[in-house]
């Protein structure tokens, strides 16, 4: 009989095998989901995890110094490229310069995060000159010269806008995620709440994208379901205190975070309040750091500043090697009273005033009332101030 025949030629055992290797492939297949993403359907559902197998290639971040603005060129590892924003009118010459230079001849990805100048200013000049995938930005309009330009230029190159909203995701694609985490609401009163926020994970790293966004649009993000929660936090609106409340911090949880702003800006930023929400947190200030560029494989971060002790200027592709954090002598040391705070001249930054009281006193760089000081001496680290009897002015 047949039966007999496969027990005595070893056979069955192998039927049994194959039937139970059939099967446990059709339960594979059932778990896989095809369907589209529908913009604002997943608003408040949980970033999905990342692959926890090692992710390829490498993950770099470039916090552009184009002084009182943002603009950031992310360069992801399946070799596409974002840019958020594009500083200020005068930086899109600047930003092209730049991106040339990094290889960069198609933005994929293009985010104006608001209607400011200061975030779009550049926008212009990078359409017109690079190619150019998709364009977000919040649907939200400006009457300035700045923001018509931009449609204008939109409109030139025959694109539409993707309207940039809460659980909007940009990349999906492997152990690379990039998804909006605001704005929420279609009316806010201050322009700077419809800033987009943009969480990005590469394997286990995460980087937060805040543009000018405010404690009001914060507010909502930590109660909107999708983890704020990232190793490298670009602080929101160049450090004022209207924005990075203790609580929004707090859910963050960064290891470094990065003030985009220009040297003697007239706000005074960044806020003092700011700065001492963050210590604890590896500081990088491109008014005194110069470009910031974040390299990572999805596991560890290395960083690089463009301005080393000297004030000398990084370039893309220049022979700078990638070193760890505080292992070189660009990065932020352990200490923040050893770290270097000089102009492109080598001068120092520092300054030193002696009060109606007779009290030394030093004042750093961003500080209220930094740019009216009288300096009577001049200091490049707060150690120097300290060793000849000058103290901070908050003590």
């Amino acid at each position: 009989m047949p039966q007999n025949s496969y027990r005595k030629s070893g056979l069955w055992p192998i039927i049994i095998f194959a039937v139970l290797l059939l099967f446990v492939a059709g339960c594979n297949n059932s778990s896989v989901s095809t369907g589209a993403f529908s913009p604002g359907s997943e608003a408040n559902q949980p970033i999905p995890m990342p692959d926890q197998t090692a992710p390829s290639g490498q993950l770099k971040v470039h916090f552009l110094d184009v002084g009182q603005a943002d603009s950031i060129l992310v360069q992801l590892p399946n070799n596409q490229n974002m840019l958020i924003d594009a500083g200020n009118n005068d930086d899109g010459d600047k930003i092209i310069n730049y991106l040339n230079k990094a290889g960069v001849k198609q933005i994929d990805y293009l985010v104006g995060t608001h209607p400011h100048e200061d975030h779009i200013g550049g926008m212009d000049t990078v359409i017109k000159n690079c190619t150019i995938g998709r364009v977000y930005m919040p649907r939200v309009t400006n009457t300035t010269r700045t923001y018509e330009d931009a449609l204008t230029a939109v409109k030139g190159k025959g694109l539409k806008i993707t309207t940039a909203k809460a659980g909007l995701k940009i990349v999906d694609d492997g152990s690379v995620q990039a998804v909006m985490l605001a704005p929420y609401s279609s009316e806010y009163e201050d322009l700077n709440n419809y800033s987009a926020v943009i969480k990005l994970t590469f394997g286990e790293v995460s980087f937060l994208f805040t543009g000018d966004t405010g404690e009001q649009s914060e507010a909502e993000i930590l109660v909107g379901g999708i983890s704020p929660q990232a190793d490298v936090f670009k602080v929101g609106h160049h450090g004022s205190h209207s924005s990075t409340s203790a609580a929004f911090l707090q859910a963050v949880k960064p290891e470094y975070a990065v003030i985009c702003i220009g040297a003697g800006n007239d706000y005074g930023h960044p806020h003092k309040e700011t700065l001492t929400r963050l210590q604890g947190i590896k500081v990088f200030r491109t008014d005194l750091d110069g470009t910031v560029v974040f390299a990572t494989d999805g596991r560890e971060i290395k960083v690089t500043t463009g301005k080393n002790n000297s004030g000398t200027s990084w370039e893309p592709g220049g022979s700078g090697s990638w070193s760890t954090t505080g292992q070189n002598d660009n990065s932020i040391s352990a200490s923040n009273n050893d770290r270097i705070y000089v102009d492109d001249s080598g001068q120092g930054l520092i300054k030193g005033n002696i009060n109606s009281k007779g009290e030394k006193i030093y004042h750093m760089p961003g500080e209220a009332g930094y740019a009216n000081t009288k300096p009577e001496q001049w200091f490049k680290t707060e150690a120097e101030a300290v060793a000849v009897g000058f103290r901070p002015v908050n003590d």
